[in-house]
């Protein structure tokens, strides 16, 4: 079997013992260095703070599930994720590959294909383990793995889709985002019309981050079209 010609760091999110401890038997003696995480919210806990270079995340779980977690993920991080499930349906398969896995594994799988589908993500990831970012903008603090903003190093108590809306245009700082984009970003391509929710969503994160709420510093209004994030 070959050897990595690096420690690869592999994160594996299940909630079943005996599914992590199998996975951490087959990863080691390969000479990877393995995390496990019990459930989705330490998963990506310990994505946050060890950057791993490749995750291994079971859709079914309790609390808070797979796809979840796989949203949450591909909101920074940028290396392989490999699903596992139980589920052999294709709606869960294309739910997860939408949401941005690289690959999908049926349990029950055999220690073969597991470390081949491994080795074959991490030839095609860039191979560095990528580092949540933090997006500075004056005293606006954005951590976006997690989900934490402050200004001027005071907390700003944000509603899940008040987060959502404001780290979408910090991560296209500087950039015209369309109003299309960032509904169906946050609610999903059926609400793509409904720019009126937006704008109430808006109006209330401006209260909560803009020194002048009614000349804006941070979110600009682009007639017509829909924000920007000014972050220069």
């Amino acid at each position: 079997m070959p050897v990595p010609e690096k420690t690869y760091k592999i994160l594996v999110i299940d909630d079943e013992e005996q599914i992590r401890r199998a996975l951490k038997s087959i990863l080691s003696v390969r000479h990877y260095e393995v995390i496990l995480a019990a459930g989705g919210e330490d998963g990506l806990d310990l994505a946050i703070d060890h950057s791993p270079d490749l995750v291994v995340l079971d859709l079914a779980m309790p609390g808070m599930g797979g796809l979840e977690v796989c949203k949450d993920l591909r909101t920074w991080f940028s290396g392989p994720i490999l699903v596992l499930s139980v589920r052999p349906g294709e709606a869960d398969k294309i739910a997860a590959l939408d949401l941005g896995a690289d690959d999908y594994l049926t349990k029950p799988f055999s220690a073969g294909e597991l470390l081949a589908r491994i080795r074959a993500l991490l030839r095609r990831s860039s191979g560095h383990a990528a580092q949540p970012p933090v997006i500075s903008a004056s005293d606006i603090e954005i951590d976006i793995a997690r989900r934490r903003v402050t200004r001027a190093g005071h907390e700003i108590d944000l509603t899940k889709t008040e987060f959502e809306i404001l780290a979408y245009l910090a991560q296209n700082a500087d950039c015209v985002v369309t109003s299309k984009m960032i509904l169906e970003h946050v609610w999903g391509p059926e609400y793509v019309e409904d720019t009126q929710t937006l704008r109430v969503h808006v109006s209330h994160l401006r209260k909560k981050i803009e020194p002048h709420p009614s000349v804006p510093r941070y979110i600009l209004t682009e007639a017509g079209v829909g924000f920007r994030f000014c972050i220069s």
